[in-house]
């Protein structure tokens, strides 16, 4: 029999690891099948400028996986058993299940309200790729003057803020940040940005927490009203609550507690990767929920489990960071140099070199996901022969 591999989740860290998979591993010995609920692939980097009824290419999965042996069922997960190795799932026709040998959690996060009254009710996203939708079409009918108001200071409020000033320098945007605007920022780097959100006309309140939202304004810790007809929530994320419900080993967090080659500690036939999982990066925190931990995860759970069904010995992929890059616009940025311990270094680039760079980024990773087997080597992998049973034995 063929071993099943099940990956749950076609975001960035999941459709990377299918193709990669896919790519070295032989189909004459493994079955490898990816579930997502949506059938196109959603650059979540940038929905935000997808909000403001900027257009870009769409890649339906059926197209990215066809011609690479990797099986596609749209479908929602719905739980997951570790003990049987199953996966529960809803479609058009119903209610499904699939069985596994080896299982990649990929399934991504969502927003995170955080109990604020009338948030969930109220306020707009660009998480996932109906909600952006959905704030595209209330931003279309906003007319000049009107106020928008970003809850979030984290690299998805301030890019989110900038883009809608940008595109739409009708409207009034405004941010609010608990802290300080760029506190994380290197002096010169933070300068930059303020230039920036004066340039754009972008209103900061800092050291505003939000802790209501209703229909036309926010309430704020201290009592202050600050309209808002498009409340934007990006102040955080949070993991899908299928792994901590199936019985999986998770952190506080919700995300899935794994080793060094993003294992579960709990069960060992799965593994998991991106916004799913809770694993040590290389300066002993946690990594966060980001597109480049997606990058550093998926590929150290695809080589782990390479290295185990073939019998080679698992090398152990980097989890450091190097910087952060924010889109300022289309035509500005700031990439931040970061130390081991993501400590911003005095050293920065900006401008619309940063910018050039950071979309030179969202198209390698667009060429990665249109290209999921690119460079696909003449000879793939054969699972060593007793591979196969160590895991099975393992997950016993």
């Amino acid at each position: 029999m063929k071993h099943r591999i099940v990956v749950l989740g076609a975001g960035y860290a999941g459709a990377f690891a299918a193709g990669n998979l896919a790519r070295r591993l032989s189909p004459a010995d493994t079955e490898i099948t990816v579930v997502n609920a949506a059938p196109e692939f959603v650059e979540r980097m940038r929905l935000h400028q997808l909000a403001t009824g900027q257009g870009f290419a769409v890649r339906k999965l059926a197209d990215v996986f066809a011609g690479t042996g990797v099986r596609l069922r749209l479908a929602r997960v719905t739980a997951i058993d570790p003990d049987r190795r199953t996966v529960a799932v809803t479609d058009e026709d119903g209610d499904g299940e699939l069985a596994y040998d080896t299982l990649l959690y990929t399934l991504g996060s969502s927003v995170a309200h955080h109990g604020v009254p009338g948030a969930a009710e109220h306020a707009y996203d660009v998480t996932g790729l109906s909600s952006a939708l959905r704030l595209r079409e209330r931003l279309a009918d906003l007319g000049p003057g009107g106020t928008v108001l970003v809850v979030g200071e984290g690299l998805t409020g301030i890019e989110t803020a900038t883009e809608f000033a940008e595109s739409r320098p009708d409207l009034s945007v405004a941010l609010a940040a608990r802290g300080e605007l760029g506190a994380w920022l290197s002096p010169k780097a933070r300068r930059h940005l303020r230039r920036a959100f004066d340039r754009l006309g972008v209103t900061v309140h800092e050291h505003t927490a939000v802790e209501a939202v209703e229909p036309t304004r926010v309430i704020a810790a201290d009592g202050r009203s600050i309209p808002a007809e498009v409340t934007v929530w990006s102040a955080g994320f949070a993991a899908h609550p299928i792994a901590a419900a199936g019985g999986l080993e998770v952190a506080g967090t919700g995300q899935i507690v794994v080793d060094r080659t993003m294992r579960s500690v709990s069960h060992p036939d799965v593994y998991a990767a991106g916004d799913s999982v809770y694993a040590i990066g290389e300066n002993g925190r946690p990594l966060p929920m980001s597109c480049a931990s997606a990058g550093f995860t998926n590929m150290q759970a695809t080589a782990a489990i390479i290295a185990r069904l073939t019998g080679g010995e698992v090398p152990l992929t980097g989890l450091k960071y190097h910087g952060n890059h924010i889109s300022l616009g289309r035509r500005d940025a700031i990439f931040q140099m970061v130390d081991g311990d993501a400590r911003s270094k005095p050293w920065y680039l900006g401008g619309r070199t940063a910018a050039r760079l950071k979309a030179g980024v969202l198209r390698g990773a667009g060429f990665g996901i249109a290209h999921p087997t690119f460079g696909m080597p003449k000879r793939r992998l054969r699972l060593a022969a007793a591979a196969d049973e160590v895991v099975v034995r393992a997950a016993a």
